[in-house]
């Protein structure tokens, strides 16, 4: 399981790098490996402190750092 975690953790970067700023619905939605993958993704590279995750509102956006 880590292993396809770190996957769709390169895949996130990927889209991020090419992309920019997006909220998380539009990262589950652009990047394969469902809803709860990309969320562990995404954590996976908040603790490496690889991307920042900003909450405005209801919605959360995630960056690169």
């Amino acid at each position: 399981m880590a292993n396809l975690i770190g996957t769709t953790a390169g895949d996130v970067w990927r889209y991020l790098e090419e992309n920019g700023e997006t909220t998380l619905a539009t990262l589950k939605k652009q990047v394969e490996g469902g809803g709860d993958l990309v969320n562990q993704a995404v954590g996976w590279l908040a603790r490496e402190s690889k991307v920042e995750i900003i909450r405005k509102g209801r919605s959360v956006k995630v960056k690169l750092r």
